[in-house]
């Protein structure tokens, strides 16, 4: 069967691949646009997997509001190049608004939530893995909810490759925002002083203590050092108790006490954090994208 201009048009319009990839996919399923449809998803899912061991640690974070429901996400790519896309924002958006409809609580619960298009957030990104040529990896999200007497503050910097979001009991909108602002700038490793870890507490009372020796304290005095520094590095990883970026005659918990406020949760993501990432220049990038490496 001849394929024909009109044919490809159509295909690409209703699945969003390449040129070549529809006369392909239509070229193998003889003009069946169904047939033709499904050879694309399963051709994505084989360059889906063939990608797999990829290291996909760019990309970008976004959140998502609606009244007493907000959603923080991270999806991922393999270069700056492609997380700076408008079709990699657009799929960005999709799973944000997908999941603030619902109710997951796990990636694969989450990957498989049905869009507006029809398709899974999973199927979704398999076709767009396809047609833009590089590992894509949606990890993680979190849903908060929110009572009426409480408020979201939240903030992207840098262009989104960092994201914040508390929840503020009281106060208002722009002191909750405040809050997450110093939280994206400062990068708390916790919220509370009971979110920190007992053997954290203890490594850090230890190394304290030898500072303090080593600097010729009796050991009673030593001890007794060792608690005030222990307060001191609770204000450096800790959200509540860091000094307020904009007056650092308070710490976030007495700023938002004097705006009627307390926190409640915070949650920030940065890009990649935790990930091993890899440095390839963007000549190497470009030609694996062309050679379909």
């Amino acid at each position: 069967m001849e394929i024909t201009a009109g044919m490809v048009k159509q295909l690409r319009e209703i699945s969003g691949a390449g040129m070549m990839d529809c006369k392909k996919a239509l070229e193998a399923s003889n003009g069946d646009i169904d047939a033709a449809l499904d050879y694309l998803r399963e051709n994505g899912m084989a360059k889906a997997n063939k990608k797999e061991g990829r290291i996909a640690a760019e990309g970008l974070t976004n959140i998502y509001v609606n009244g007493n429901k907000a959603v923080i996400v991270e999806l991922n790519s393999e270069t700056d190049f492609v997380s700076k896309n408008e079709e990699f924002k657009n799929l960005l958006d999709t799973i944000g608004q997908t999941l603030l409809k619902s109710d997951v609580k796990t990636l694969d619960e989450a990957n498989e939530l049905k869009t507006e298009s029809g398709e899974t957030i999973k199927d979704l990104i398999v076709a767009k893995i396809a047609k833009i040529g590089e590992k894509l990896s949606f990890r993680r999200f979190e849903i908060l909810t929110k009572n009426d007497n409480e408020n979201f503050g939240s903030y992207l910097h840098m262009g989104g490759r960092i994201a914040s979001l508390v929840v503020v009991e009281g106060a208002n909108e722009e002191v909750a925002k405040d809050v997450a602002m110093q939280q994206a700038a400062m990068r708390p490793s916790y919220t509370f002083i009971e979110d920190v870890p007992e053997d954290v507490v203890a490594k850090e009372k230890e190394i304290q203590k030898e500072l303090a020796m080593k600097e010729g304290k009796p050991e009673d005095i030593a001890q007794k050092m060792v608690e005030g520094r222990i307060n001191k590095f609770y204000k450096e990883i800790c959200l509540n108790e860091q000094a307020f970026v904009k007056d650092n005659n308070l710490s976030i918990k007495s700023y938002l006490a004097n705006n009627k406020g307390t926190l409640k949760y915070a949650v920030r993501y940065e890009v990649g954090e935790g990930m091993e990432k890899k440095n390839e220049d963007f000549a190497n990038e470009v030609m694996k994208q062309i050679e379909g490496k």
